[in-house]
C-alpha cells in the first residue's frame, strides 16, 4: 500500500537524493509547504519571505520501509537542532520541518524525536516543526532529480555527495543505488 510522506530539512535537492535511494521509496517530488504564498516559485521561496520549506514530497510503500524507518532517516541525514539552517544554507526556507496527515504519523514523529534525545544523538535540543499537511506545491521541473541530473556541478560534488555517503554507510540495508 503507498503512502505519502513530507519531509524538510534544508536544500531539497539534498533529501531528495537520498530519498530516492530507498528501498521502498516509489517518488520524491521537491516542493514547497508550510507558507502563506499559493502557486510560490523557487525565486519566492529563495527569499524567506513566502513562510515556505523546501519540502520533498515521498510516495512509498509502507509494506517495505514504514514511516518509522523514513523518520529514523530524515533525523540522521540533516541537522534537527540548527533553527533556519542546514550547512552553508541559511534561512526559514531551509528550517526542518515534517508535515504529518494524521495523528499516527504525529505520534511517531513525537516518539523518534523523544527517542533520539534520550539517546543524545545530537547536542542540543530538537528544532523541527511539526505541523499538519498543508498545500504541497511542486517544484519547477528543473529541481526535479537534481542530483542524478547534475551529478558534476560542485554544490552536488561538495554537499549533497558526501551526504549520499554518510547513508548508504548507516543505512545500507535500506539502500538501492540510482
Amino acid at each position: 500500500m503507498f503512502k505519502n510522506a513530507y519531509f524538510a530539512g534544508g536544500c531539497f535537492w539534498c533529501t531528495e537524493s537520498i530519498f530516492q535511494r530507498i528501498k521502498g521509496v516509489s517518488q520524491v517530488i521537491p516542493g514547497y509547504m508550510g507558507g502563506f504564498i499559493k502557486n510560490p516559485d523557487y525565486r519566492e521561496v529563495c527569499t524567506g519571505n513566502t513562510g515556505h520549506t523546501e519540502t520533498i514530497k515521498i510516495t512509498y510503500d509502507k509494506n517495505i520501509v514504514s514511516y518509522a524507518e523514513l523518520l529514523e532517516i530524515f533525523f540522521s541525514i540533516h541537522d534537527p537542532t540548527t533553527p533556519n539552517r542546514q550547512g552553508n544554507d541559511t534561512g526559514s526556507q531551509y528550517r526542518s520541518a515534517i508535515f504529518f496527515e494524521n495523528q499516527i504519523e504525529r505520534i511517531q514523529i513525537t516518539e523518534c524525536i523523544s527517542l533520539f534525545e534520550k539517546n543524545k544523538i545530537y547536542n542540543e535540543s530538537f528544532v523541527t516543526e511539526i505541523n499538519e499537511k498543508l498545500e504541497f506545491y511542486e517544484a519547477e521541473i528543473e529541481h526535479h532529480d537534481y542530483y542524478n541530473q547534475n551529478k558534476s556541478q560542485p554544490y552536488c560534488q561538495y554537499i549533497i555527495r558526501p551526504k549520499i555517503k554518510k547513508f548508504n554507510s548507516i543505512f545500507d540495508k535500506y539502500s538501492v543505488e540510482k
